[in-house]
């Protein structure tokens, strides 16, 4: 078993976290930035897993 969809998980929980972070101050002009990482990461991540599970199921391994 490969320990790269936990990774990819814990990515995925990354851009979540990316998402919910609170900018105040002198970072609060990045915010957009943040959510717009979080949101691709989020994509990015979930159809790697995706397409790993499906070439996975079709027998095609990396």
């Amino acid at each position: 078993m490969s320990s790269y969809p936990i990774l990819y998980l814990a990515c995925i929980l990354a851009g979540f976290a990316l998402i919910r972070v609170p900018l105040q101050g002198f970072l609060a002009p990045l915010e957009p930035l943040t959510f717009i990482v979080g949101v691709l990461s989020i994509l990015l991540f979930s159809c790697v897993i995706i397409v790993d599970g499906v070439m996975s199921l079709i027998g095609k391994r990396r």
